[in-house]
């Protein structure tokens, strides 16, 4: 299974490069720092160009700190989108410390943002999963679920779609997304 749909909106899971794929708004999986890095925020920063960091710096400072769980926007330079938003996820510390609920946050306020701004379409990466360490299959289950409860209800958002890089990460979204649809047939 590779898309679910959620009245007239969709959530769909792909694999590839999330910066190759066209959509309204882009999520990155950002550090608390906002100053660019490895995995997903690094390939953002480098497809996007200068004029990412460039704005990060205008629009929230040299000091600049976006909370866990919390996310900021940006315009999205030279990727195919208008904007980014750059979601901070949590550290895996072993799921005893609010991981799950900061995870569904980063999520949250990243659909909440593009709504905000008007956005029809969003590409999320697997946030947390790279260096962060949090376990895939857990992770996807909290994206997945998360994002389907802001589809079913009031959004601009027409169809969010996960781009996962490996195939394992596209694996585990596809188990999490066929148990999603079983318990929304279900329930």
């Amino acid at each position: 299974m590779d898309e679910l749909r959620i009245g007239e909106r969709v959530l769909a899971i792909t694999r590839g490069d999330i910066t190759r794929i066209p959509a309204d708004a882009i999520v990155n999986a950002a550090n608390s720092a906002l100053v660019g890095g490895g995995g997903v925020d690094g390939a953002i920063h480098r497809a996007g160009g200068p004029a990412i960091m460039a704005e990060l710096r205008e629009r929230y400072g040299p000091h600049r700190h976006c909370p866990t769980g919390s996310a900021v926007v940006t315009g999205a330079g030279n990727l195919p989108a208008r904007w980014v938003i750059h979601a901070v996820g949590p550290i895996w510390r072993g799921g005893g410390a609010g991981e799950p609920e900061l995870l569904a946050s980063a999520y949250r306020t990243s659909c909440e943002l593009a709504s905000g701004l008007g956005a029809r379409t969003i590409t999320f990466p697997a946030i947390s999963t790279g260096v962060y360490g949090y376990p895939i299959e857990e992770a996807a289950r909290v994206a997945l679920a998360t994002v389907r409860e802001h589809l079913a209800g009031e959004t601009t958002l027409e169809r969010a779609t996960f781009v996962l890089f490996s195939a394992d990460s596209y694996e585990a979204f596809e188990r999490a997304l066929t148990e999603l649809a079983a318990g929304s047939a279900g329930g």
